[in-house]
């Protein structure tokens, strides 16, 4: 009961894997790795035993119940982001649910209604797209996402913010700093909220954002490529394999924050921590031309 979920889900499986089967049902915060399933909410017990059966991948499974005990928005997004990543392997599983609203998202390779004893074959609706509207927001609008952050830090200094909306609500954050002289952006703070999670939304909004800073669309109206470091496994991949950014660094043991602040002349630096950090640059959309 008081094992975290990142270690119980799948024990004996590899941990690339296990992270990447939370993030792609939308657990992909590190605080909620870390807390036991007994304590996650009705939605997180959800998503994490999605992302069990994604780790087992068996054969064949049936799900009964599929959605039905949370939020209508979260049962939606999480339907979308487990069928995506339940096409990735090779087995069969079966959705047993009383709602219809989640059919666009699974996009199902057939159907039986028991209200009506109806069948059909595939799903003719396409997936609902996902308008992602995104505004400058004031640093203030960070407490909205700063719970779902895997660090606590202090603001970033001459920083400007962003925020992601769907229909009007907050969906995801970044905040963009200049790096000395003006020779690119660095953006940090990089939060989807989690019942978005496993959209595909954060990698849009990342790179939108990047583009907007490379476009020269910012306070300094200068082009600039944007620096952008995690230490989450999963962005970390798709990021390597997207085609709009290459890895520039890769530093896998914890920096001296003394060492920084001597550096820069200032009283609060840099490390201080023992996580792996990998660091990569936005080439912007036409990158392959």
């Amino acid at each position: 009961k008081t094992v975290p979920i990142v270690d119980a889900i799948s024990p004996n499986g590899a941990f690339n894997d296990v992270t990447a089967a939370l993030a792609s049902v939308g657990l992909g915060t590190v605080p909620t790795w870390l807390r036991p399933y007994s304590v996650l909410s009705n939605g997180e017990q959800f998503r994490a035993n999605l992302a069990r059966l994604i780790c087992e991948a068996p054969e064949f499974a049936v799900l009964d119940e599929f959605s039905s005990v949370v939020d209508r928005q979260i049962a939606q997004i999480g339907a979308g982001a487990f069928a995506k990543a339940w096409r990735r392997t090779h087995g069969k599983v079966v959705l047993l649910s009383c709602h219809h609203d989640i059919l666009d998202w699974v996009q199902p390779d057939w159907v039986l209604d028991t209200d009506t004893g109806q069948f059909q074959w595939g799903w003719e609706r396409q997936r609902p797209r996902i308008e992602l509207e995104i505004y400058q927001c004031k640093q203030a609008d960070w407490r909205l996402f700063e719970p779902h952050h895997y660090l606590k830090l202090p603001h970033m200094i001459a920083a400007t913010h962003y925020m992601g909306l769907v229909n009007g609500q907050p969906v995801a954050h970044i905040a963009f700093s200049t790096r000395q002289g003006l020779v690119e952006a660095r953006a940090c703070r990089l939060v989807v909220l989690p019942e978005w999670q496993g959209a595909g939304v954060g990698m849009k909004f990342l790179n939108a954002c990047c583009e907007m800073w490379w476009q020269g669309q910012n306070r300094y109206n200068k082009p600039m490529r944007t620096l952008f470091h995690t230490s989450h496994p999963a962005l970390a991949n798709a990021l390597r394999r997207d085609k709009k950014w290459t890895q520039v660094s890769a530093v896998l043991h914890g920096e001296n924050k003394a060492q920084s602040c001597k550096h820069m002349g200032i009283t609060t630096g840099y490390g201080g921590h023992f996580r792996a950090v990998q660091g990569f640059r936005y080439l912007g959309e036409n990158s392959c031309e």
